[in-house]
């Protein structure tokens, strides 16, 4: 009895231990992912601030020998897949890949159409909408992000530039990184919450089991075996020390048997 009880007792609140810790988990990853994807693409997108305004005075002057030379040191980090920056046609004008420059971009592409989709182009956009994903060469996940490069009054007041004042952005600046360490991260992060699912889902069964064997099924074992005294006929004995309800149990099946031993001694008199 003590097996078969153990069994339906342990299996439902194993059952819900699981799915309530299998549930949390995916959650609190998803939660963690999401936070980490954005702090890279705040990241992704402050780099590309700081190498526009790098570039900044460079462009003023008009020495694009200083602003190729930014390009490709920045290109050169570790863990940056590429720098471009295009003109207002979509010509790629300088690249920390050579043989990029002077290429004409697909407005319809993937990091083209999120400002090119409508029929006026957008001006400004959120961090989260300057960043999409690709696939490289070798198959590595690259993060990238478009970062619109605004006329300000003292580009279209530059003696060297031809740009009205009515127009809003000169060019972008696509830079991409490799999130080859971010997926390393999550993948550790992931190994990490199966180890501790696991690790609570068995303490938690364990404990449980401990729990109810030392206040129910041992009780419930004593209850048993003086029941079955009783019913053999040894009903001199005390009712076993017992908790509660199960204690009054007891007492009843005493009261039971000597009452039963009382009746059936009237009954057999002549």
């Amino acid at each position: 009895m003590e097996m078969s009880l153990s069994a339906r007792a342990i299996v439902p609140v194993t059952i819900t231990v699981t799915g309530f810790v299998v549930v949390c988990c995916l959650l609190l990853y998803q939660a963690i992912k999401q936070d980490m994807i954005q702090d890279t693409v705040r990241h992704e997108t402050a780099l590309a601030q700081t190498v526009v305004r790098s570039t900044r005075y460079a462009m003023l002057k008009s020495d694009r020998a200083t602003v190729q030379n930014i390009v490709t040191t920045v290109g050169s980090q570790q863990d940056v897949e590429q720098v471009r920056i295009f003109n207002k046609r979509g010509v790629i004008m300088f690249s920390s890949r050579p043989g990029e420059l002077n290429r004409q971009v697909d407005r319809n592409s993937e990091g083209c159409i999120i400002c090119h989709g409508g029929a006026t182009p957008l001006a400004t956009m959120g961090s989260m909408q300057q960043a999409r994903r690709y696939q490289n060469d070798r198959g590595e996940t690259v993060l990238a992000i478009t970062a619109p490069i605004y006329n300000e009054s003292d580009c279209f007041t530059a003696t060297c530039h031809l740009h009205s004042a009515s127009q809003k952005v000169l060019g972008t600046l696509d830079i991409g990184l490799s999130q080859k360490n971010l997926q390393a991260s999550l993948a550790a992060l992931r190994s990490r919450m199966v180890l501790f699912s696991v690790m609570v889902l068995f303490l938690t069964v364990v404990g449980v089991s401990a729990l109810l064997r030392r206040s129910l099924f041992q009780p419930l074992q004593r209850l048993t075996s003086y029941a079955l005294e009783l019913a053999a006929g040894q009903g001199d004995s005390e009712p076993p020390e017992l908790n509660d309800e199960l204690e009054i149990i007891g007492r009843t099946l005493k009261e039971l048997a000597e009452s039963s031993v009382k009746n059936s001694g009237k009954i057999s008199r002549p």
